[in-house]
């Protein structure tokens, strides 16, 4: 195993294991190095690779700690990853999307969020009086984006925001042949979920 790694995975279990929680401050870099074996430009790549997922803070002058460890923090960083993924993974991440955003709405229709049915007429009938592609594309993801705020788990909102931010790279809506079947699906679509919701 690489020396990076090896500081990595040594990182990784200080924070699942509990003995470093959300928000402590980690020993110093010499310590560390010692415990974990690894040399100093081993341990602050590792520390880059998780204060890029979101995991570790590195405060100048104080020192790195363990994030937050908020959830949904950590998953809105994935789309970093996520943006790679070629045409036959995005339609995997498609179906998991369908499965979430079920579930999302669910929830929302079991609150009853007393403004949501408002708030999404209000956004379907800017979306259904839009052609703009760009448009279409925006109020869609506030549409989606509004019930799974609503159903109030903030993890599932933050995934279902990276896969639809994924799939929002392939132009549907762009004017050709098919847009207004397309569209119109869409659009009956939208309602029917309002519909179930209310």
């Amino acid at each position: 195993m690489a020396a990076t790694d090896t500081a990595l995975t040594g990182l990784r279990q200080m924070i699942a294991s509990g003995a470093l929680g959300p928000g402590a401050k980690f020993p110093p870099e010499p310590e560390l190095c010692d415990r974990l074996g690894v040399s100093r430009s081993s341990l602050r790549e590792a520390v880059r690779s998780l204060a890029a997922l979101g995991v570790i803070e590195s405060r100048h002058g104080s020192g790195t700690y363990v994030s937050a460890l908020d959830p949904a923090e950590i998953i809105s960083r994935f789309s970093l990853s996520v943006e790679l993924i070629p045409l036959e993974g995005v339609l995997e991440l498609l179906e998991v999307r369908r499965v979430l955003e079920a579930h999302a709405t669910a929830s929302a229709a079991a609150r009853q969020d007393p403004g949501l049915a408002d708030k999404l007429a209000e956004i379907l009938d800017r979306l259904e009086a839009t052609t703009d592609a760009h448009e279409i594309q925006q109020l869609d993801a506030e549409f989606h984006g509004a019930i799974c705020t609503a159903g109030a788990n903030p993890t599932v909102t933050a995934l279902t925001a990276v896969i639809r931010g994924r799939g929002g790279h392939y132009r549907i809506f762009e004017p050709g042949s098919d847009f207004d079947a397309i569209k119109q699906t869409s659009d009956r679509g939208h309602r029917a979920i309002l519909s179930a919701i209310t």
